[in-house]
């Protein structure tokens, strides 16, 4: 009897020999690989010197993954501060003898600080340039690779929804499901909203940049990057299960929910004083 849901059972990766490239590690090399070339496009289209790529791509990867991993823990998990303090920095665990577990347990809120905080130094220290000018840029890059991201948690079973009704057209069984979750029945694809939501904050931000002069009001692309990103991240929350131990909560709202609103209200502010750093129009 054929169910009234869909299954998703996917292999975890493709195996090269004695190693198997899982899909969630894949994700993140395209997210990082297309985030250089748009980068690289968008630096061609702005007269800027390619040797500034390198230096930001480095800083971004080691805010993002650095930063994305102490959010989880900081905010998830904080008791592996003291249960597991070698799990937090790198891709092992000591509990039950040492075994490699990969990069797993990342939080967008912590690689968010993060990625303010170096980009802030590379502005200021390498290319020389107003932080905002570069934040436009990035948070283009930001939205297409955080789409790849939710596809990884996609593949790898991982931040599923809530139950729904096994009729609904959005109930995907989930058999590889982590044993924190429960009772395996259908769940919402939570990471596939996710990851819609942003691929069209990517092509709207995209557009924006190509098509207007929006680029050249230095924190505007940014802001409404920061109000949008984490609306989505807001609204989706209301179909998640929970995220390990809720360290904040409020009014009914999670963890996500209530880190997301300071980030939507920043980004509202800087949309607002972005008219006091307009650069002018190139010819």
């Amino acid at each position: 009897m054929e169910t009234p849901f869909k299954i998703w059972d996917p292999v975890k990766g493709i195996q090269l020999g004695p190693v198997m490239l899982h899909f969630y590690s894949l994700m993140f090399i395209f997210a990082f690989g297309l985030g250089y070339f748009l980068m690289l496009k968008m630096f061609r289209i702005d007269g800027v010197e390619e040797k500034y790529l390198e230096p930001l791509f480095t800083w971004t990867l080691v805010g993002t993954i650095l930063g994305a991993r102490l959010g989880h823990v900081i905010f998830y998990q904080p008791e592996l501060f003291k249960e597991d303090f070698l799990s937090v920095f790198l891709p092992i665990s000591t509990k039950g003898g040492l075994h490699f577990t990969g990069f797993s347990g990342l939080a967008s809120h912590g690689a968010t600080i993060a990625l303010i905080c170096t980009t802030l130094y590379y502005s200021f220290k390498i290319i020389k340039k107003n932080p905002f000018w570069v934040y436009d840029r990035l948070g283009i890059v930001v939205a297409l690779g955080g789409a790849f991201v939710r596809m990884g948690n996609f593949f790898n079973s991982e931040i599923i929804g809530k139950p729904v009704n096994p009729s609904s057209p959005f109930a995907v069984l989930f058999p590889q499901q982590s044993s924190e979750y429960g009772v395996t029945i259908p769940r919402y694809p939570s990471q596939l909203f996710e990851a819609a939501g942003y691929v069209c904050l990517f092509i709207l931000l995209w557009v924006l940049y190509r098509k207007t002069d929006k680029k050249y009001q230095q924190g505007w692309l940014f802001g409404l990057f920061f109000i949008i990103l984490w609306a989505i991240r807001f609204f989706v929350e209301f179909l998640k299960e929970p995220q390990g131990d809720e360290f904040i909560t409020l009014g009914g709202l999670n963890t996500g929910q209530v880190l997301s609103i300071p980030f939507m209200i920043a980004g509202l502010l800087i949309m607002i004083y972005s008219k006091k750093f307009k650069l002018p129009k190139q010819a």
